[in-house]
C-alpha cells in the first residue's frame, strides 16, 4: 500500500508518462506538470542537479483515486464519508522503509520545485504534516506549504485550523512544536490529510479506514511524531514558538497569488528517505491540488443535501471554481423548494462555497455545456435565485473581503418546475439503430 505499488500498478494500465530528458526544478517540471495537468502520471526520471526522480499527477483523476481505494468513481463520496465517520487506528511498524536512509538535516538532497515566476523560491507542496498537542493529547494530520528558507529551514503556512490550535498551545507554553513532514504517500492519506474532520479525529485513522485497514505507521526517530512507514522521504522538525518570516507569495488553489505574511519557521532535524526514494510533487492550482482538496468537500456536501432532499445523484467542486468556490449538484426533486434547500444545505457544509447550482438528476454535471442549457431551459432569476450577502467565505477568493473572510453567495436552482408537463423539459433524442452505430464507428475509426 505504497506510491510505489500505484505507480506499478498505473504502469500495467499505461497511465504512466515517463520524462528522460533532463529538466530543471526550477519552473521546468512545474511547466511540464501543467502541460499534462489532466493527463497521466508523471516520472521525470533525470531532474538537473539530483539523483531523485519526481513524481507527479499521481491523484491526478477521479479514475485514479478510486482505483487506488478499490472502488469505482460513483462510490468515492460514501466511501470517504463513512471513512471520516468511522475511523480506525493503524498499526505501528517495528521498522519501516522510509527510515532506511539518514541523512543530515539537509534540505538541498531534495529536489524542491519553484513553480511559478513570482514566487518567492522552492516550496514543498505534498508535505503531510503530523502534530501532537501534549496538553490535550490531540493528534492532527494535514496538509501544508512548506517554503524553503535556508538549507535546513522552512516557513509553513499555517490557516487558523487543527494544526494552528495545536501550535498557539504550544507557544503558550513557550515550546517548540515537534513535527514530523511525510512526502511520497498512498493517495488515501493525503485524502484523509485534507479531510477536516472535528478537532480530536487523527485523519491517519481516517486514512486506515480507506485503505481497509491495510496502513501501517511507524514511529519517528528524533522526535515523538509518527509517519506512513511506506513514506518515501520523511522531514522531521520543530515549529518554533517565536520565531517567524514573510512567507510567500505564492500560488494557491485559484491559480492566483495569496499574499505574504509573517508565518513560523520549521526548523529541521533530520531526513530520511527510502533507498532510490521518489520526490512526489503537487502542482499549486493544478487538476490533483483541486481533487484532493475539493474531494472530501464533496463528500459533506453529498451527505448534506441527503439530509433535506429524498436523492442525491452527484456533488462536484468544478475544476473552473479551483475545485473549492464552486459546487454543482443533482437532485432527484420531488417538491417544489427541494432546489432552494439543496442550496442551503450546500452552503451550510462547505462554509468556503460561493456558487452553487442545483440541477435535475437527467443532468450530467460532469458536462458543463449540459449544466448550461438546465440553467437556459430551467432557471426563472425572479424565482429561482439565492443572494447571500456578507456570508463567511474563502480567504483564497481574491474578490471576496480576505481579512474578515466575508463574501457574497449565489446559488441558482435550476431544476424543473414541477407544474409544467416534464415533456416540455426533455432534450430531444434521434432513435439510434444498431446499422448506424456500427457506421459510425466505422466513419471515426
Amino acid at each position: 500500500m505504497s506510491l510505489r505499488k500505484i505507480i506499478q500498478e498505473a504502469e500495467k494500465r499505461r497511465e504512466v508518462l515517463r520524462i528522460t530528458d533532463e529538466v530543471s526544478p526550477k519552473y521546468e517540471v512545474a511547466c511540464l506538470m501543467r502541460e499534462f495537468d489532466d493527463g497521466p502520471i508523471l516520472v521525470f526520471d533525470r531532474v538537473e542537479g539530483y539523483n531523485m526522480k519526481v513524481i507527479a499527477n499521481v491523484c491526478g483523476s477521479r479514475g485514479r483515486l478510486a482505483y487506488a481505494l478499490g472502488i469505482n468513481e460513483m462510490e468515492l463520496h460514501s466511501k470517504l464519508y463513512s471513512s471520516i465517520n468511522s475511523p480506525t487506528p493503524p498499526d505501528v511498524a517495528s521498522s519501516a522503509p522510509s527510515q532506511e536512509v539518514i541523512e543530515e538535516p539537509d534540505l538541498t538532497i531534495l529536489p524542491i520545485l519553484t513553480h511559478f515566476e513570482k514566487d518567492k523560491g522552492p516550496y514543498i507542496t505534498s508535505g503531510v504534516v503530523y502534530a501532537r498537542n501534549r496538553e490535550d493529547q490531540v493528534e492532527n494530520v494535514s496538509i501544508h506549504r512548506l517554503q524553503v528558507l535556508d538549507d535546513s529551514t522552512l516557513a509553513i503556512r499555517l490557516v487558523p485550523r487543527h494544526l494552528y490550535r495545536i501550535w498557539m498551545s504550544a507557544k503558550e507554553r513557550r515550546e517548540n512544536l515537534e513535527v514530523a513532514i511525510s512526502l511520497g504517500l498512498h493517495p488515501a492519506v493525503y485524502l484523509a490529510a485534507a479531510s477536516s474532520p472535528p478537532y480530536g479525529v487523527n485523519e491517519y485513522h481516517i486514512a486506515n479506514s480507506l485503505m481497509d485497514g491495510k496502513l501501517k505507521l511507524a514511529k519517528c526517530l528524533k522526535t515523538e511524531c509518527f509517519v506512513p512507514a511506506e513514506a518515501e522521504i520523511v522531514i522531521e522538525g520543530e515549529i518554533s514558538f517565536e520565531k517567524e518570516a514573510m512567507e510567500g507569495p505564492f500560488v494557491d488553489i485559484l491559480g492566483t497569488y495569496d499574499i505574504e505574511r509573517l508565518q513560523p519557521k520549521v526548523n529541521v532535524k533530520t531526513i530520511t528517505h527510502r533507498k532510490e526514494c521518489l520526490y512526489q510533487a503537487i502542482l499549486p492550482s493544478g487538476i490533483e491540488h483541486k481533487l484532493l482538496m475539493g474531494l472530501p468537500r464533496e463528500a459533506v456536501i453529498h451527505e448534506a443535501v441527503s439530509r433535506v432532499v429524498p436523492y442525491v445523484k452527484d456533488v462536484v467542486l468544478t475544476s473552473g471554481g479551483g475545485g473549492w468556490l464552486h459546487a454543482l449538484i443533482s437532485i432527484r426533486k420531488q417538491k417544489e423548494g427541494d432546489g432552494k434547500n439543496a442550496l442551503l444545505a450546500a452552503f451550510a457544509a462547505h462554509p468556503s462555497l460561493k456558487h452553487a447550482i442545483v440541477v435535475d438528476d437527467d443532468i450530467d454535471i460532469h458536462d458543463l455545456s449540459a449544466v448550461e442549457w438546465a440553467v437556459a431551459t430551467r432557471f426563472q432569476a425572479d424565482e429561482d435565485l439565492i443572494v447571500i450577502g456578507k456570508a463567511r467565505g474563502s480567504s483564497l477568493d481574491p474578490s471576496s473581503d480576505q481579512e474578515r473572510l466575508l463574501t457574497s453567495k449565489l446559488g441558482l436552482d435550476a431544476t424543473r418546475p414541477l407544474d409544467k408537463p416534464i415533456e416540455k423539459f426533455e432534450r430531444a433524442r434521434i432513435p439510434l439503430s444498431s446499422r448506424v452505430k456500427k457506421l459510425v464507428e466505422k466513419l471515426r475509426k
